[in-house]
Formats: C-alpha cells, sequence, structure tokens
C-alpha cells in the first residue's frame, strides 16, 4: 500500500519569522491627583464646579391622575364577568351540619356557655341585681344549687343580708315585690331584712323531716321592711294588717308562703319558696 503524500514540515526559523506578532501597548500617562477637598473648599465660588440639577418636572406630569384611572376602571367594570348571587332561599333550606368525628365530634355536641353577667345584675334581668356563684354541692342527698346567685337588691329595693337562692325563686321575689307587697303597703320599702336563704338543713330543723326548699335554694325568709322615712317593721313584732295583706299576696307566686300562726316554727319571719305540689300552692 502506498503512502498519502504529506507536506514536509517547515523550518523553524521559517514559522518563527512569519508568525503574527502583538501590537505594543500604548504608553500609559500618569493619572492626575484627586484634588483634596479642603483645597476646593477654599476655591472662590467663581472657580468651583457647577452643581448639576435635574430640571423640574412640569406641573401636568406630577399631578396625580385619578380622574383618569377611575374612568379606566369604570369603563373595565361593566365588561367583567361576575358570578349570579345565590338565591336566599337556598342559604335558608341549606343548614349547615357538623361532621361526625375529627374536631367537630369533640365540640359539636357542647352546651352553650351561659352568659356571665358583666352588669351586675343576673338572671337575665337588670332589676335583679348581684353576683353569678360556683354550683353549690354538698355531700347531704337533696342539697345544693345547681346555678346560684347571691341577690345584693330587686327591683331596686335592697336586702340586708344578701340572699343565695336561685333564679327561680329570685324572679318570684321580683313578682311578689311588685305585684303583692307594694300595693299593700302604705310607705315606700326601701330595704328588706333577710332571716334565711339557701342552707343545707331539714324542714324546720327538725330531725328526720325532709330536706327544707333552703337546702336546694329554693326558700327565702323575710324578718322587718325597712320605708323611706328609716322606720322599720318587724314581723315579730309588727305583725300589722299590711304585712298580712303583702303575706296572702304571695300565695301563688310562691308554692309554700308560711308565717306567724302557720305552725310555731315561723313567727318571727315570712318563709316563701317555690315548691311545687300536686295539690297547688300550700298557703298558711
Amino acid at each position: 500500500m502506498t503512502t498519502s503524500p504529506r507536506p514536509l514540515p517547515r523550518p523553524v526559523e521559517v514559522a518563527a519569522a512569519t508568525a503574527p506578532r502583538p501590537k505594543p501597548r500604548p504608553p500609559v500617562t500618569e493619572l492626575p491627583q484627586a484634588v483634596p477637598p479642603e483645597a476646593l473648599a477654599q476655591l472662590p465660588p467663581s472657580l468651583a464646579a457647577p452643581v448639576v440639577r435635574p430640571m423640574p418636572r412640569p406641573a401636568a406630569l406630577a399631578a396625580p391622575v385619578p380622574a383618569l384611572l377611575a374612568v379606566t376602571v369604570a369603563k373595565a367594570l361593566p365588561g367583567m364577568i361576575r358570578p349570579m348571587p345565590r338565591p336566599a332561599t337556598l342559604l335558608a333550606s341549606a343548614p349547615v351540619k357538623p361532621e361526625k368525628g375529627g374536631l367537630g365530634g369533640l365540640f359539636g355536641n357542647r352546651k352553650p356557655r351561659k352568659p356571665v353577667a358583666t352588669d351586675g345584675f343576673v338572671c337575665g334581668d337588670p332589676d335583679i341585681r348581684g353576683d353569678e356563684l360556683a354550683p353549690v354541692t354538698s355531700k347531704v342527698k337533696g342539697c345544693g344549687i345547681d346555678e346560684p346567685v347571691r341577690i345584693t337588691s330587686i327591683d331596686g329595693i335592697r336586702l340586708r343580708g344578701t340572699a343565695t337562692i336561685n333564679c327561680e325563686t329570685a324572679s318570684a321575689l321580683k313578682t311578689w315585690i311588685e305585684k303583692g307587697m307594694r300595693p299593700a303597703m302604705s310607705k315606700e320599702v326601701v330595704e328588706l331584712q333577710i332571716a334565711g336563704s339557701y342552707v343545707c338543713r331539714p324542714r324546720n330543723n327538725v330531725r328526720g323531716n325532709k330536706i327544707s326548699e333552703h337546702g336546694r335554694g329554693k326558700a327565702v325568709d323575710i324578718a322587718a321592711f325597712v320605708f323611706s322615712d328609716g322606720s322599720e317593721w318587724s314581723v315579730s313584732r309588727d305583725y300589722n294588717r299590711q304585712m298580712r295583706k303583702a303575706h296572702k299576696a304571695a300565695c301563688g307566686i310562691f308554692g309554700t308562703t308560711l308565717g306567724p300562726g302557720s305552725d310555731g316554727y315561723h313567727e318571727d319571719h315570712l318563709h316563701f319558696d317555690t315548691a311545687s305540689y300536686r295539690s297547688g300552692p300550700y298557703c298558711r
């Protein structure tokens, strides 16, 4: 097989002579030194360099153009595609039901929390003033109050010696004050002396008797009436015709009404409670 013809290598001297050579760099001139700030400060104002400032913007361009934006938006809004509003009947007829399981199962069955009185009134009645208390419990079966309140005044009448009762009894006491006590009295009553409210004991403090309504927070005892002129009528000392009339008016408002001459245990106070009997109110 014949060898392919190849060019002969160029002599080294010829290659070096014909190779391109780089152009020489121009000589570097020495840069002028910056003038120190101290020297510039000493120059006269005529030689100082002028301060270059931008030309002021025309007032027409500098002013905001809210009107143009408003027109643009107003023209664009009518052409925008919006979803149709959902009919109110569909919203009302499709109540949301809590899902079972998950967090909905944990909190869905809880009873609504009772609002706490913040304005000084209790039982949802601005005329009944006092405090809400923690549930009253007892080791004695039948005693205790689930939602007790400590009453300080009712319908503007102070209670001397606060009454710890339930709201049912407090509301009944307000009704009696409005419809029974005030119409019966010839003078303005400003205070009621409370002889007893919640206490866990048997009826009439007799051992072996059933638990008194006092032990359930459903009873209140009134010992005296104080009037706006400073005078006071005591049940034990001044059980007069007006107090008898007020006592009688409590029958029906309360389930039980007792006083002087009823059973020998209530000679010095009026006993009112909200017990319920099949035979009707027990009034003596």
